[in-house]
Order: structure tokens, then sequence, then C-alpha cells
């Protein structure tokens, strides 16, 4: 029995391709491998490859928050201005609350490599006690948002590590990183008068 809170994690991801087998998906994998690092929780996954429909990507991140109730949903794919592109769409649409900084953020650790990261259009946004984040869509990538740049000069910080303070804010469950990989950031509790 771990000391740590189980967390129900989603995992989505969205491409034509992929879901119709004509090349093996490599989000998923990519996503299992850096969180299954970073978190010294167990770890409930719930996985899905589906293909860039709106309605279908939006009934699939309704479905893991509303019934399988996962306390985060990573979705990875679909976040360019192509046509066919619409994961933020479909993530606004059954949004709460919007997160802007998340997609700030990884856009700004992006451009450090890239300058057509100004094109993703990945957002983050609460649903019930859910939070759901859209990454990019290539491994490397992947695990340079959430991580950060720790060694970059100047510093960037991933945004993993804003991840269990925002779970800890919407009622979820307590989040434990590994700090070789990511340390989380919580605010240093103020003792009372």
């Amino acid at each position: 029995m771990s000391e740590h809170d189980t967390v129900r994690i989603g995992l989505v991801s969205v491409s034509d391709r992929a879901s119709a087998g004509v090349y093996q998906d490599q989000g998923i994998p990519a996503l299992q491998d850096w969180l299954g690092r970073a978190l010294k929780n167990p770890i409930h996954w719930e996985t899905r490859l589906i293909p860039d429909e709106q309605d279908g990507i939006s009934a699939t991140l309704r479905e893991l928050v509303d019934e399988a109730k996962c306390d985060l949903v990573l979705t990875t794919g679909g976040t360019g201005p192509a046509p066919r592109d619409v994961t933020p769409e479909a993530t606004l649409a059954v949004a709460h609350k919007v997160m802007p900084g998340f997609g700030e953020q990884m856009r700004q650790i992006s451009l450090r490599f890239v300058p057509t990261a100004i094109l993703s259009r990945q957002v983050a946004v609460i649903r019930g006690q859910a939070l759901i984040i859209n990454l990019p869509g290539q491994p490397k990538s992947i695990a340079e948002t959430l991580q950060g740049l720790p060694a970059a000069e100047p510093p960037a910080h991933g945004i993993f590590a804003a991840v269990p303070y925002c779970i800890d804010l919407i009622g979820g469950p307590y989040l434990e990183c590994d700090e070789v990989v990511c340390k989380a950031f919580r605010p240093k509790r103020t003792p009372p008068p």
C-alpha cells in the first residue's frame, strides 16, 4: 500500500493517422514515461487514442472527467493552425474555468527552440475538480514543456511544477513529485498570528 494518494490521470492522443493505425502513437507512451518518473503517487491510467474531431474530443474529455473521475487529463496533438487541429476548441467547449498561464508558459519554453512555437494554441482548463491541459504533439516537446529547462540561461520553469498546487486548490488528491524530475511549487504556509 502506498503512502501517497492514488491519482487518476486521463491521457488523450488526438491524431487522425495514429487512431487509424497508419503509425504508432508516441504521445501516450511519452506521457506515461514522464509522469511515471515525475510522480510518487500510484497512478490509475485512462488512455484514449482518437481522431481530430471536435465533438469527439469534447465527449472524450467530458467522459474522462465526469465518468472516469480523472483528476488530471493531458491531451497531445491537434493544437496547431491546420484546419483539422481542433483540440483547443474542443477543450474550451468543456471548460468551467480557463487557465491561460499554462499555454503561455508552454509557448515560452518552445520558443527557445523554434520560432514556429507561436503557432501552437495549447490551452488549459478546469472542469469540475479536474485540470485539463493540451500539450504539444512531439515527445521531446512534451517533456520540455512539462519539466522545463532548468539548466538553460535563464532557466525556464516547466508547467508541471504548478500542477500539484492547482490540483490542491480544486479539491483533488495530493500529488507528490520526485524532485529529481520535477520540483512541485506550493506556497509556504504562513503561521497563524
